[in-house]
């Protein structure tokens, strides 16, 4: 193995240089006495490739971690709904998110509405006027509900932000078509 790689070095130096022969070379001369009169080996003149190391400035593409997730202590709302004959509650977080680029965002549940066997929650998304550059954040808003367990339905009022992260969503412009289509919606929560 040492063999090996010792050859495969000598051949990577050899393929990596320019050898010029300046001179021929003579072999000795043997006298029949045992006299011999001293050789000249030949002159080989031998140019190495010039390397040179060191560091230069680029402007390259360099992908930034934001982390967004934070443990803090806050208050979060917290709703206990009664229906009759709804069966056993089970406290559950109902969380909405939005991924957004550009500017810093505030995502906030504004309602929480009952109708039929389901929750109907409606979050505002609005920017702020800080901006955040190119980087993307999650912003997000929650509530904990001890109810039945209903269907939900989310939906937040605001501009969908170009995210494939944001299609989770249903977003409105307001929400009088969404009222309009429920049949006597009761509210449950309100910020």
């Amino acid at each position: 193995m040492k063999k090996i790689i010792l050859i495969a070095l000598a051949g990577s130096f050899l393929i990596g240089c320019n050898i010029k022969k300046e001179d021929k070379g003579e072999l000795p001369e043997i006298d029949v006495d045992v006299t011999a009169d001293a050789g000249e080996l030949p002159e080989y003149d031998v140019n190495w490739a010039d390397v040179n190391v060191g560091t230069r400035t680029e402007i390259v593409e360099i992908p930034k971690v934001v982390i967004v997730m934070e443990e803090e202590e806050v208050e979060i709302p917290y709703i206990d709904v009664d229906i009759p004959n709804g069966g056993d509650k089970k406290e559950r977080t109902i969380m909405v998110e939005a991924e957004v680029t550009d500017m810093e965002h505030k995502l906030e549940i504004q309602e929480i509405w009952a109708a039929g066997d389901k929750l109907y929650v409606i979050a505002e998304l609005e920017p702020t006027d800080k901006s955040i550059g190119e980087q993307t954040i999650r912003v997000s808003d929650q509530v904990t509900i001890n109810a039945p367990d209903l269907n939900v339905q989310y939906y937040i009022v605001g501009s969908r932000p170009d995210r494939v992260f944001n299609s989770r969503y249903d977003y409105l412009e307001n929400t009088n078509a969404l009222k309009s289509s429920l049949e006597n919606p009761k509210k449950l929560y309100s910020r």
